[in-house]
């Protein structure tokens, strides 16, 4: 079986995505790994998972643990 490639049109609202370099995710392990910019915070991205009803329940910047509790909406 070949693999799909898909690609969609979306008009979005916010800039949540921007600044991601690339992501990966896994079901078998329950984890999000993301590259992004520099200019794109942990919080920033930790605010945008949760704004999606995700639980999130542990994280980590360049290695180093870090808070999942929720942060308000900028």
């Amino acid at each position: 079986m070949s693999e799909h490639n898909y690609k969609f049109d979306i008009t979005m609202s916010c800039g949540g995505c921007s600044g991601v370099k690339s992501y990966e995710v896994s079901l078998e392990t329950q984890t999000a790994k993301i590259v992004a910019e520099e200019s794109l915070s942990y919080e920033k991205v930790l605010q945008t998972i949760q704004k999606t009803g995700k639980k999130v329940t542990g994280g980590e910047a360049d290695g180093e643990k870090k808070s999942v509790d929720l942060i308000k909406a900028e």
